[in-house]
């Protein structure tokens, strides 16, 4: 699988992990110096407290795009700080 936004791969692993429909990304697949940190933060009753990060690709920014679990619960320990990706990220088989 990868991650595309704005023309640039994002991430490109064959070990996501699907949750919820999202695949998250190894940390070691994703291209860290896209990614920038953010403020938002959210809570997932089951999964724990996620933190951002916005993508900066040629200059141009995706606010909060990419989301993480820093400390999961033991119900979501497999993803722990795993990325995965919305807003306009396109995750695609890297077949295609």
């Amino acid at each position: 699988m990868r991650a595309v936004w704005n023309n640039t791969v994002i991430a490109e692993s064959d070990e996501t992990v699907v949750v919820e429909g999202n695949h998250y990304f190894p940390p070691s697949s994703v291209h860290q110096e896209l990614l920038t940190s953010s403020s938002k933060r959210t809570h997932c009753p089951w999964k724990g407290d996620a933190s951002y990060y916005t993508l900066v690709v040629d200059g141009t920014d995706n606010p909060d795009a990419a989301w993480y679990y820093p400390s999961p619960s033991d119900a979501a320990a497999n993803i722990k700080d795993y990325v995965a990706f919305w807003r306009g990220v396109k995750v695609e088989s890297s077949e295609s």
